[in-house]
Formats: C-alpha cells, structure tokens, sequence
C-alpha cells in the first residue's frame, strides 16, 4: 500500500519544523552559557586551556566554530591563533577556522529559514542583503572588510540570502583574511614579549600592514565605486 504523497508531506514538514526549532534552541542554550561564562572567554585562559593539549588545532578549530555561532567576538580567536601556534601556524589554523566558522553560520541560517523569510520585506537589512545577494563574492568581500556587524551576525544574514556557498566562502576568506592577520600577528607578538624572546618586530609590522590594509581597502573600493563628477 502506498502512501499518497499529500499525506507524507505533514510529518516532514513538522519533522523539518521540529528540527529547526531544535537548532534554535541549542544556539540560545549556548548563547546563555556564552554569556554566563564570559569571563573565561580572554585570550590568557583559553591559550592556557588549550596550548598544552596533543590535539590543540583540532581544538581550536572546533572553538573557533562554535565562537562563531555562539557571538564570540573573532579577536579573541585570532589571538590566541598567535599565542598558541605563533605566526605561521596560527595563520593557517586562525584563517582556516575564521572560514569554517563563517560557513557553519551560512548553513545554519539557510537550514533553520527555509526560505520563511522574504528580504524585501526587512526593514534596513533586506536591501544590503539584496544588494549582497547581486555581488556575489565581490560584495561579501566588502562586507567583512568593512566590519558594520559583528563576524556572528554577518554569518547568520547572508545565510538568509541565495548566495551560493562557494562564492560566499570565497568571499570570507578574502574579506576577513586582513583583520585575522593583524589579531594573529599580535598576538604572536605578545606571545614572543611574554616569553622575554626576540623576534617581535616581524610580528607586529605584519600586524599593522594587514591592519592598514583593512582600512584602506574598503576606502579603496569606495572611491573606485563613486562616478565622476
């Protein structure tokens, strides 16, 4: 006997319902705990929580996704990235879990909307979202250039788009990659002056260049964009 297909419709859509709310429901618990445990969450004690562990990068790159769920603001990771790992590899690991987390927020905004939500009809939002939406990775990079909403929220609003998964990946990378290597670079830094070892200098010029560049860049683009007169 088959089952008409009217009648399987229902309970998946209340299974997909139920799965949405339970998505929901795991990002205010975690966010509360977030909240309730924020005095933990400085780069002295997570560095300390996780330099000594056999599967640091693996740890920390599970932190680092789950920050970007949870409203942890990206410095913090970026930090530690340099205080862990130093320069090098705490690029790699820093940029590599920047994307992850970004991509992980992407998914779950675009699984828990379902296209419920329709941007024309957001106040403000909607049309920056629109116009993110036209760009494709070109305006995504500009977005996390310019960084008008927190890592987190900027994650869960372009989840709500039909952007494609690659050209937003791409365009995280490229919009974030400044800022995460001046957070990385300093605090490789302030690793190497806590130790009371050489080698600083390298660090925090790297910082400032990639710090300079996150705010010219966006100028940059701006003046490009404006028609002459």
């Amino acid at each position: 006997m088959t089952v008409p297909p009217e009648r399987e419709g229902a309970p998946m859509a209340s299974l997909k319902f139920a799965g949405r709310m339970l998505v929901l429901l795991a990002l205010a618990a975690g966010m509360i705990t977030v909240w309730l445990n924020r005095a933990a969450l400085d780069p002295a004690t997570m560095t300390d929580a996780i330099a000594h562990q056999p599967l640091a990068p693996l740890i920390f790159l599970g932190a680092h996704i789950l920050a970007s769920l949870l409203f942890v603001p990206r410095t913090v990771l970026g930090l530690v990235a340099g205080l862990v790992f130093g320069l090098f590899w705490g690029l790699v690991w820093a940029v590599l879990g920047s994307v992850l987390g970004a991509v992980a927020g992407f998914l779950v905004a675009r699984y828990v909307n379902g296209g419920l939500i329709d941007l024309e009809h957001l106040p403000r939002i909607g049309p920056i979202l629109l116009r993110a939406e036209a760009g494709g990775w070109r305006a995504v990079t500009m977005i996390r250039l310019v960084p008008v909403f927190p890592h987190s929220l900027t994650n869960y609003a372009l989840g709500l788009t039909q952007l494609s998964l690659g050209g937003y990946t791409v365009g995280s990378l490229l919009g974030q990659l400044p800022m995460t290597v001046a957070y990385v670079s300093f605090g490789a830094a302030g690793g190497q002056m806590a130790a009371g070892t050489g080698g600083w200098i390298a660090p925090i010029a790297v910082g400032a260049v990639a710090l300079a560049a996150s705010i010219l860049l966006p100028h940059w683009h701006a003046k490009r964009q404006t028609p002459p007169a």
